[in-house]
């Protein structure tokens, strides 16, 4: 324990924090704003995004599956964690951290949709392993990224999503987490053993319905608090800068954690640079048939995740008198509170309910992520797939049991390691995100439908798998 605490104090004290600012600014600089200059072309591509080949994935699906991996506990849990240890600032830095994880999300998906393959079975598969071994010829890198994927989603933050759910519904229903982490082994073990389309259909199916419903409601808690939203913001901000610790001597401490916090759960909550939602990006078939617009669909992710839906459950929980600085009340459970204050006890059922779907479509997202992963390492493993299928299941029902602080510990050391991998990896192809940029936007500029023809790539062209790719027709 004494290990992993001291590795994640070096990963998220210090390492990881300018990694990930450093690799927001630069994408977004390289990228020329990517995120705001063509803001709106994120909507302009979901127009299209139900269109898919053979036995791939649509872009919206791709969409959906990321969203259920990033909207789980972060968005709830996580956001009252960020409050409780640091502060109303650490809001303004998770906020910070989505506009430039934007430009980084961006980059991830592009590059997994470029080296991509498809598999015996049809699917396309891709992630940072993938563009690890084919974009950089590093399959040792590729290796150990996926080892680190599906220690951290296949296993530890299945149990993480797990506890969150029997706590809630301990709270909500005094259901006994036995029962509860029972029921969602059983129905978690019905899509997953349905393999990537089934994960795929379910999450496009539960996710927009959910989302909807959660920002419903915290739009009503802001339309009926309407005039608190300005000292509400104010708030964020100063706190983010200390302007209300000013006259104290723990200024400096407050600042850090804040920022800490702010981007360590906005990282946990929108998964930018960690090299997850590629894994789900890759998986898609693009439309436009390019891979910058699965960039776009997966950029739009990172957007609706924390500036919305996080956003959504901070309004919940300032709006509501529940927030006390330093107080006891953390977790699901102040968000719990929160919403109840705002209308009435049946809020508590419904954060609860809330809990599950989200991070019920976290677990089968994950566990699609892992599987990719394992695949990679050894295409050999798919006969052992059902039981490492049971052993995820083993561990969700771990999860509704245990008290997880080590878990937790755990999944953020294989988090941040995971992060810095892959932003090394993106950070040395960042040459090739650029030219795929520019092809895209260029043939957007002359009135075309961007088309990826590797054959503009002689670079690329040897490295790309041609059933994923195949050349388009002149």
């Amino acid at each position: 324990m004494s290990l992993l605490t001291f590795i994640n104090d070096l990963i998220w004290g210090s390492v990881l924090i300018y990694v990930l600012i450093g690799g927001g600014i630069f994408f977004t600089l390289k990228l020329g704003g990517i995120q705001f200059r063509h803001f709106s072309h994120m909507f302009s591509v979901m127009r299209h995004s139900r269109r898919r080949e053979g036995s791939s994935i649509s872009s919206f699906q791709a969409l959906c599956t990321g969203l259920a991996a990033r909207v789980g506990t972060g968005n709830m849990a996580g956001v009252a964690v960020a409050l409780s240890l640091g502060g109303p600032g650490a809001i303004f830095w998770m906020w910070l951290m989505a506009f430039l994880g934007m430009a980084t999300a961006f980059a991830e998906s592009t590059l997994a949709q470029v080296y991509k393959v498809r598999d015996p079975d049809g699917y396309f598969r891709g992630g940072p392993a993938y563009y690890m071994e084919y974009g950089l010829g590093m399959r040792w890198m590729g290796v150990l990224f996926s080892i680190l994927l599906i220690l951290a989603f296949g296993l530890v933050f299945n149990s993480v999503q797990a506890n969150s759910i029997s706590q809630a519904a301990q709270v909500a229903f005094s259901w006994p987490p036995a029962y509860v982490g029972a029921g969602l082994v059983l129905v978690s073990g019905l899509i997953i053993y349905g393999g990537l389309r089934q994960i795929a259909r379910t999450a496009e199916v539960i996710v927009p319905v959910m989302a909807l419903l959660y920002l419903s409601l915290s739009v009503y808690v802001v339309v009926t608090h309407l005039e608190q939203v300005p000292a509400v913001f104010m708030l964020v901000v100063k706190s983010a800068f200390g302007l209300h610790e000013a006259a104290s001597g723990a200024l400096g401490y407050t600042l850090a954690q804040g920022m800490i916090q702010g981007i360590k759960r906005g990282l946990f909550s929108n998964e930018a640079g960690m090299g997850s939602a590629p894994n789900a990006a890759a998986s898609a078939t693009p439309y436009p048939p390019h891979p910058v617009s699965q960039g776009y669909v997966q950029m739009l992710g990172v957007f609706v995740d924390t500036l919305v839906i996080c956003t959504a459950t901070v309004a919940i929980i300032l709006l509501s008198g529940e927030y006390i600085p330093g107080g006891e009340i953390t977790g699901v459970e102040l968000t719990q509170r929160a919403l109840s204050a705002q209308v009435g006890d049946w809020g508590e059922q419904f954060v609860a309910v809330a809990i599950f779907f989200f991070a019920f479509t976290s677990i089968i997202a994950n566990y699609s992520y892992a599987e990719t992963n394992l695949l990679f390492i050894n295409q050999r493993c798919r006969p052992a797939l059902p039981y490492f299928r049971a052993l995820v299941l083993g561990m969700v029902m771990f999860g509704a049991l245990a008290e997880l602080p080590l878990v937790w510990t755990l999944a953020d050391a294989s988090m941040g390691m995971m992060a810095l991998v892959n932003m090394i990896a993106i950070f040395l192809l960042s040459g090739i995100v650029k030219r795929l940029a520019k092809d895209y936007h260029t043939q957007r500029s002359l009135g075309r439908l961007p088309v990826f023809d590797s054959r503009r790539f002689p670079e690329l062209h040897s490295q790309l798998d041609d059933k994923a790719w195949p050349l388009p027709k002149r």
